[in-house]
């Protein structure tokens, strides 16, 4: 028997340089752009890049840039699709599908990062609710961008009579039908938010922790270290979508963990809006367990990219100093949790080396001097990997629910200290 191995799409990667956005972080940036394409399932082979003040507002790039890409695409053969790392607009998609395609050559499809992180979460969602509300999010971005997703909407219908005009275009029909499908998905997406919202209060007082941070920094393995569950988990983009509830006990104590939905730079509002559910445990735990991926290159900026993102969930979009955010009481508390130790690297700079020091000169206990240090005893420094100080993890845990609990339940203050006595 012949084995027909799937079809494995190439791409090519497009990012501008502005004076917002260097060199630098663009080339993070489309390293991120690429390893959302590899979890995807797509192969990027090439990478373009231009110095530019703003987006040009018809065609994102210049004109010689999309000339270039077009070249490189017709002497690469075999090239699928074109990524590019902002949003687009549907009037830029249209005009760089027509740079793009030429009569006799396979058409090029073009997408952004928000259409490549829908597709992926599409792709992965694995529950009917996940499914519902990726599908109302991609329906919700992709309609007013109805190019040419199908052959026939150039088409028209009916007009039977000479008095009934030329009909409904076929694009405004599939924008009807489109609406319609959204309608429904917001209603069915009502009825399942109200169901969770009742889980929610049947959960009882029980102190509520939720993990968050930006995706593939290690919350799914370390849910599966502290409440010994088998969440899924692997070194993709999004490998969690559906939001995860343990009942976890450490000493005495019990509270419940929850495992949420990775977040990311650019991350569609359509999602945001769409994850109502999953984003409410964030907004109404009691705990938040920020977890920091600190062997990335620039952890820094995520963590600041959840932070904006908890805000702007927990209602304090005028917040712009995040990494001082954990020391404002007046906030949900916070344990910040460094991750992937294991995985940290260190270049020492060499005594006679005169260039300025950068993150990669910086040790382990450098870093911890820096404004880390500000955090104190809120934050920690593990590997969920190799089950590195997850007893000190287990031990901040235990203080920070206790003082929740005993907040909420006076009473057993005095049930703590006799058991902590004996």
């Amino acid at each position: 028997m012949i084995e027909i191995k799937p079809y494995i799409e190439h791409a090519v990667l497009v990012g501008l340089i502005t004076p917002n956005q260097p060199e630098e972080r663009t080339k993070e940036y489309l390293d991120e752009l690429a390893f959302l394409a590899d979890t995807h399932g797509i192969v990027s082979v090439k990478r373009f890049t231009q110095r530019l003040n703003l987006p040009i507002t018809a065609t994102y790039v210049g004109e010689g840039k999309l000339d270039e890409i077009d070249q490189y695409i017709r002497e690469h053969h075999p090239i699928d699709v074109v990524i590019f790392d902002d949003e687009l607009s549907p009037r830029q998609i249209r005009n760089i599908e027509k740079a793009l395609n030429h009569k006799g050559l396979p058409d090029v499809r073009v997408i952004d990062r928000t259409i490549l992180i829908l597709e992926i979460f599409l792709q992965r969602a694995q529950t009917s609710y996940a499914k519902t509300q990726v599908e109302m999010a991609h329906l919700q971005y992709m309609l007013p961008r109805l190019t040419r997703m199908w052959s026939h909407l150039d088409r028209q219908r009916g007009g039977g009579g000479t008095n009934r005009g030329m009909g409904e275009t076929q694009i405004e029909a599939d924008k009807r039908v489109i609406g319609q499908r959204i309608a429904l998905l917001r209603e069915q997406l009502k009825t399942i938010d109200k169901q969770m919202a009742t889980q929610r209060q049947h959960r009882g007082k029980m102190v509520r922790v939720a993990l968050v941070g930006y995706t593939n920094v290690g919350k799914s393995t370390l849910m599966n270290l502290l409440s010994k569950s088998d969440v899924f988990a692997e070194n993709k983009l999004f490998a969690t979508l559906d939001t995860t509830v343990r009942k976890v006990t450490v000493e005495n104590l019990p509270f419940l963990l929850s495992d949420t939905v990775g977040f990311i730079r650019k991350l569609p509002h359509h999602l945001v809006e769409s994850f109502k559910s999953t984003l409410d445990e964030v907004r109404e735990a009691d705990l938040l367990v920020h977890v920091v991926d600190i062997s990335h290159s620039n952890f820094e900026e995520q963590y600041e990219v959840v932070e904006q993102t908890i805000n702007e969930i927990c209602g304090n979009e005028n917040v712009t100093n995040h990494k001082l955010q954990i020391t404002n009481r007046g906030e949900k508390p916070r344990i910040v949790v460094f991750n992937k130790i294991d995985n940290f690297t260190y270049i020492p700079k060499e005594e006679d080396d005169l260039t300025p020091i950068q993150r990669e000169n910086l040790s382990l206990a450098d870093l911890q001097k820096s404004w880390m240090s500000r955090l104190g005893e809120d934050c920690i420094f593990i590997s969920a990997k190799n089950k590195e100080n997850i007893d000190a993890l287990r031990a901040l845990l235990y203080e920070r629910v206790k003082a929740i609990h005993i907040k909420r339940y006076p009473y057993n203050d005095f049930l703590f200290q006799n058991y902590e006595d004996n």
